[in-house]
């Protein structure tokens, strides 16, 4: 599903214009991006938690030269599922 196919999902279930769903939407992921920029945790219960992980620098290889590379530390967004999403997931694998 891509995000247009998201706004008009959010519409049919709201009843929303498909303009004012999409404000919503775009609000809402802006929101939580600006959360995340100043490494705030943003949990939405029964859903999941949206947070930045810290990864210290290392040592790789480059796969084709086997030349050791330095790889710096680096901050990235991850997404962890909550209980009621996960159940609600294995629910309809089972049906």
């Amino acid at each position: 599903m891509n995000k247009q196919e998201l706004i008009e999902r959010m519409a049919g279930k709201t009843g929303m214009a498909k303009k004012d769903c999409g404000i919503a939407l775009d609000s809402l992921l802006s929101t939580i991006t600006e959360g995340l920029k100043r490494d705030e945790k943003i949990k939405l219960t029964g859903f999941g938690v949206f947070e930045v992980k810290h990864r210290a620098a290392r040592t790789g290889r480059n796969p084709q030269t086997k030349e050791v590379v330095e790889i710096p530390a680096q901050s990235v967004p991850v997404f962890k599922a909550g209980k009621a999403l996960k159940e609600s997931i294995l629910g309809n694998e089972e049906s």
